[in-house]
């Protein structure tokens, strides 16, 4: 799988490790990235020999810092921006319905899409200096697959608190409302994490496989719809236009009303 640009995959054992590999950008994800997950992930699930999969981020500092902004930016035409967005939506169900059980690793940052791509793994380990926040709302945005998820996992005022507000969970804080199921020395997370994936792979395969799917059966993939078009509407305003030009410029966006 050495094909990959925005990605490592390690699948020589049970649990196979994927990072996510632009550590000089914080690992902020390209447009590139979704369809390199969906395919890794396809085809550890067809490999016969994987049965876990951790998720982590290359470098020290951030699991991912979220979508590559400057990126949202070159997205012309509402065909383009409804694509780029369908995209995100179709990785992120790809992990939450995909056979194999996927362990996030947070070893850093997890903001914007890396705190959505840790709402959609089975369960998430942090490391003791790991941070979430979705802040999109910083740029007229919203996150797209976070506001459906975050109730579930977290419940719908904590996700407001981090969604309307741009809050930022720590690790601590993650784990007491139920994002983070462990915290761990930074040193150790990724040794815990593959831990935790090979005490699941020495579980029957078709038991694991089961029980995901039993516990994921309140998941309905009907509300995408909205958020599709939800996020669409937004990425082709004046206020996302300004919020990302002012990203870009390492100035404070002036929105509209303000």
């Amino acid at each position: 799988m050495s094909e990959y640009t925005e990605i490592t995959v390690k699948d020589d054992g049970p649990v196979a490790v994927i990072h996510l590999d632009r550590p000089e950008k914080l690992n902020a994800l390209t447009v590139a990235f979704w369809p390199q997950m969906r395919d890794a992930l396809a085809r550890l699930e067809a490999s016969g020999t994987t049965r876990a999969v951790v998720l982590t981020g290359a470098g020290d500092k951030a699991f991912s810092a979220g979508g590559d902004i400057a990126g949202f930016g070159e997205l012309e035409g509402t065909a383009a921006k409804r694509a780029f967005q369908a995209d995100c939506l179709r990785t992120f169900a790809a992990i939450e319905e995909s056979p194999l059980p996927v362990i996030a690793a947070v070893n850093g940052y997890a903001f914007g899409g890396g705190c959505e791509l840790a709402l959609a793994c089975d369960l998430v380990l942090a490391s003791e200096r790991a941070a979430f926040a979705m802040p999109e709302s910083g740029i007229g945005l919203v996150p797209g697959f976070g506001v459906l998820r975050g109730p579930a996992v977290m419940g719908r005022h904590w996700t407001k608190w981090m969604v309307l507000g741009g809050e930022r969970l720590d690790a601590a804080t993650a784990e007491r409302v139920g994002l983070v199921q462990k915290v761990v020395p930074h040193d150790a997370l990724l040794e815990e994490a593959v831990a935790v994936g090979e005490r699941i792979a020495r579980a029957a395969p078709l038991a694991v496989r089961v029980g995901k799917t039993m516990i994921n059966r309140g998941v309905d993939r009907g509300e995408t719809g909205y958020s599709l078009e939800a996020v669409t509407m937004l990425q082709e305003t004046a206020d996302t236009a300004e919020g990302i030009a002012a990203f870009t410029e390492k100035r404070p966006p002036r929105f509209e009303g303000h």
